[in-house]
């Protein structure tokens, strides 16, 4: 299987500061991918470096058969709409509508009519269990849960192959976070999409992950799935799932460890 995504010994520096001193890793289609890792282990700069928000310093990353490094403007315009984006508090812009909010990647990079972009909010927005009338309201008339939702929406305007979520259940309450799990299942499933997300949350990572990368000291320190990753004995692997709240409200899942 060729993976969607591929890391190749990537580094990255801020100045005198180095973030990544060689990370390696693979995404292969349709799986949900996970990274985590300690605070400032740079999770999200390697998810920004994924969807060229940010240049690593060295390394190479290919995503969906496109080397990054070498893609040209065009190129990387195409590349931008086989993915959708969900940022941490949502990224919803404040002034729009949820139907606008929506509509943006639709008027940059399609040339459809009106009444095909209004459809497809529609579409979207019952894909993700939202109500017709939520694309008439501001985000600021949303709760947490919804805003997540509607941002989910918006990163799947452009029917992308690829999903980008950055704590995606952070914010919500436990039942609204395990709703908005089942409903990552449920659209990778669906439409057959990859989904990669920064997250640090333990019931996620136990119950929906295929597989994951761990970030600490510079480097990915353990990867692959939840059984290989436990057979690590790096010291945020250790805090991390085996500490004694872990162990017990996952003990059908932990064991031996």
């Amino acid at each position: 299987m060729n993976p969607v995504i591929e890391v190749k010994d990537v580094m990255t520096r801020f100045g005198e500061r180095t973030i990544h001193d060689g990370i390696n890793l693979h995404i292969d289609e349709n799986e949900i991918y996970a990274i985590l890792g300690e605070s400032g282990s740079g999770k999200s700069v390697l998810m920004k470096e994924m969807i060229m928000l940010i240049e690593p310093s060295a390394g190479e990353i290919t995503v969906l058969g496109n080397s990054l490094s070498h893609i040209g403007f065009k190129e990387a315009q195409a590349l931008r709409s086989d993915w959708g984006v969900l940022f941490q508090f949502g990224a919803l812009y404040s002034s729009l509508t949820i139907a606008e909010n929506i509509e943006v990647q639709l008027k940059e990079y399609t040339a459809i009519s009106k009444e095909m972009r209004d459809r497809l909010v529609q579409s979207k927005l019952a894909l993700v269990g939202l109500e017709p009338h939520v694309g008439s309201l501001y985000p600021s008339e949303l709760s947490g849960g919804m805003v997540k939702r509607a941002a989910l929406a918006r990163a799947l305007a452009m029917e992308p192959k690829l999903l980008f979520l950055d704590e995606p259940t952070s914010g919500l309450d436990p039942i609204g976070a395990r709703n908005f799990d089942a409903l990552i299942v449920e659209l990778r499933d669906l439409l057959g999409i990859t989904v990669v997300m920064i997250t640090h949350d333990l019931e996620s990572i136990f119950s929906i992950v295929d597989r994951m990368a761990v970030l600490a000291d510079k480097h990915v320190v353990a990867q692959g799935s939840l059984e290989n990753v436990l057979q690590s004995q790096h010291p945020f692997v250790e805090k991390f799932f085996k500490n004694e709240y872990t162990k017990e409200r996952f003990k059908d899942k932990i064991k031996d460890v």
